[in-house]
């Protein structure tokens, strides 16, 4: 899939693909919304964030691979992966704190990266394409969710569910 789009002027400039929290946005919004944030690669081993320091952002992997990994007791703990499509720093976005996880590119990654205060101008400017984006956004932290329920299940960690709505 290519990142660059062609005008008859033969300008080149990056568009987000339309998968993961942009699908339902059509390509003129998705164009928009490019502007609203920076595209960078990101090489191998290269940190994106790092556990424990400010993290403001809601960064999108257009293609690649990223690791999310926390460090316990002098170890790191690999928590996932996250490819092409799918995001992450969303819960920082809105409830802004420090990282609680570190993520590092597994593979050469092209990332698209979008602050607070770009998503605030993109929703005053763009309502309708707005709201699209953020009922992507909460569709995936709605879906993470499921997957970790479902996860404590499977691993008998009740307690520490019951734990998160109390």
């Amino acid at each position: 899939m290519s990142l660059v789009k062609k005008s008859k002027d033969s300008f080149r400039s990056p568009i987000l693909p339309a998968f993961g929290i942009v699908a339902a946005m059509d390509q003129d919004d998705r164009r928009l919304l490019s502007d609203y944030g920076e595209f960078f690669p990101v090489q191998e081993g290269q940190h994106v964030i790092v556990e424990g320091e400010e993290q403001n952002a809601l960064y999108y992997v257009i293609s690649g691979l990223l690791e999310i990994t926390i460090r316990r007791e002098g170890a790191d703990h690999k928590l996932g992966r996250v490819g092409a499509g799918e995001s992450l720093g969303e819960v920082n976005l809105f409830d802004p704190d420090l990282a609680s996880a570190s993520v590092v590119a597994g593979e050469f990654t092209q990332v698209w990266r979008c602050t607070r205060q770009d998503l605030e101008s993109f929703l005053s400017s763009y309502h309708e394409a707005g709201s699209r984006l953020l009922i992507g956004i909460v569709t995936n932290m709605s879906q993470r969710l499921r997957q970790m329920n479902e996860r404590c299940i499977e691993n008998d960690l009740l307690g520490a569910a019951a734990k998160m709505w109390s």
